[in-house]
């Protein structure tokens, strides 16, 4: 389980990020949520709007359950490998931390499909650090989404935002 005993200096510079600007649609996928630090932060900041979170792996999910449970909040939280198991056809809003040692072919795979699975509008947000190939996703994402900004740069740590 990746950063289970902190929330990674990543995830926080994402977080903040997106609260900074503001900009969370109406529904939200937390993509590869782990034990839920997005989801759950983001939801007690944003508690009308609706998170679904979805890991491949079951304990993670099993995690994050408890971790939406223990901070009273409300979100779909289920196993889904990538964007099988959806319980939405589309989202305002995708982000991710991808999980890096899953390699370039599940990451890019996740960034592919994010584009059909985005209202028009809809926003892609991605952390990754630099020396983890951050130039080569922007590259990557530009080529789905024809678009693909760098919002942010901390430490090494890209955020990248790309509109549907």
């Amino acid at each position: 389980m990746f950063s289970k005993e902190a929330i990674d200096y990543g995830t926080q510079v994402l977080l903040k990020t997106i609260c900074e600007r503001e900009e969370l649609g109406e529904r939200v996928l937390d993509l590869g949520c782990g034990y839920g630090p997005v989801g759950v932060v983001l939801k007690k900041i944003y508690p009308t709007k609706a998170f679904e979170m979805i890991d491949v792996n079951p304990r993670a999910v099993q995690l994050a359950k408890e971790n939406i449970c223990r901070n009273q909040l409300e979100a779909d939280v289920h196993v889904s490998n990538i964007y099988e198991d959806l319980h939405q056809e589309s989202y305002s809003d995708i982000i991710t931390n991808p999980p890096i040692r899953a390699g370039k072919a599940v990451i890019y795979t996740m960034f592919e499909e994010a584009y059909q699975h985005l209202e028009v509008g809809g926003k892609l947000w991605v952390v990754i650090r630099k020396q983890q190939g951050a130039p080569s996703a922007v590259k990557k994402i530009k080529d789905v989404f024809g678009n693909c900004e760098i919002i942010k740069r901390d430490s090494g740590y890209y955020i990248l935002e790309a509109i549907k």
